[in-house]
């Protein structure tokens, strides 16, 4: 079974930047490389939404919002997917979530931006 942890959410003003992690258990790092891993977010009242994906051969699709300003990385051997957040908007404020393969989900991450 995999199990997603991520971390790294918390109390940013506008223009700051976080970045969060997201490590998976329960898999080998081999199969961990082929899949894709993604990076959802949900704000009060809204759908969730995708932000980043990276898929195992590195294509990288962002959501149209974030374009510019957020950065998804992976890291195999870690079986850790990252998204560096810069330029952060009071707009960006919601829970985070990291999604391995289109099917396993952690339980996700705060992040406000507020002055």
């Amino acid at each position: 079974q995999v199990q997603l942890v991520e971390s790294g959410g918390g109390l940013v003003q506008p223009g700051g930047s976080l970045r969060l992690s997201c490590a998976a258990s329960g898999i080998t790092s081999s199969i961990y490389a082929m899949l894709r891993m993604g990076w959802y977010r949900q704000a009060p009242g809204k759908q969730r939404e995708l932000v980043a994906d990276i898929r195992g051969g590195g294509r990288i699709n962002y959501g149209d919002s974030v374009k510019g300003r957020f950065t998804i990385s992976r890291d195999n051997a870690k079986k850790t997917v990252y998204l560096q957040m810069n330029t952060l908007k009071l707009d960006d404020t919601a829970v985070y979530y990291c999604n391995s393969g289109g099917v396993h989900w952690g339980q996700g991450t705060q992040v406000t931006v507020s002055s």
